[in-house]
């Protein structure tokens, strides 16, 4: 939910995020809606959301291996990180899922298969390993698939895996 109270839901089987107020029944189409695909108006698998202050739209493009974001009433989104291939360089995803953009516009990503949370400041052009990375496992730097970040108001990460 958004500042304004407007609900946004991902559909992965339509490959599209819709925004919904109170009461509305079909949404407005905000992000996708183009098939599945890898172009700049598509989205393949799209999981997690998060909308900033300006409402623009925060996508986990999970099977492009990207985070797309969409402005206001964009026709086609931007690949913000990731978008390079499925991998584990500094400049790739695997499967991204959870992601928080903090007010500065840096973009956090739970980056499952790879086992790490990345973060990408605004403009960056690869990002950066904030914990794990150290592959899959049980020991105190490991995680076993990352899913959810959260962040208190302490700015404390929390991640679930």
């Amino acid at each position: 939910m958004d500042n304004q109270r407007y609900l946004y839901i991902s559909d992965w089987i339509k490959h599209e995020v819709r925004r919904y107020k109170i009461g509305d029944k079909n949404g407005t189409l905000v992000t996708g809606g183009n098939g599945k695909g890898a172009g700049l108006n598509q989205l393949n698998f799209p999981t997690y959301i998060f909308v900033n202050q300006q409402q623009s739209v925060y996508v986990s493009d999970k099977e492009n291996h990207r985070i797309m974001k969409w402005d206001t009433d964009a026709k086609e989104g931007i690949v913000v990180p990731g978008g390079q291939g499925y991998g584990d360089a500094l400049t790739q995803l695997r499967y991204p899922k959870g992601l928080i953009v903090d007010t500065l516009s840096t973009i956090y990503v739970a980056d499952s298969i790879n086992d790490r949370v990345m973060r990408w400041p605004k403009g960056a052009k690869q990002g950066t390993i904030v914990v794990g990375g150290n592959g899959e496992g049980e020991g105190a730097n490991q995680f076993n698939g990352v899913f959810c970040l959260s962040f208190d108001r302490h700015g404390n990460l929390y991640v679930t895996d």
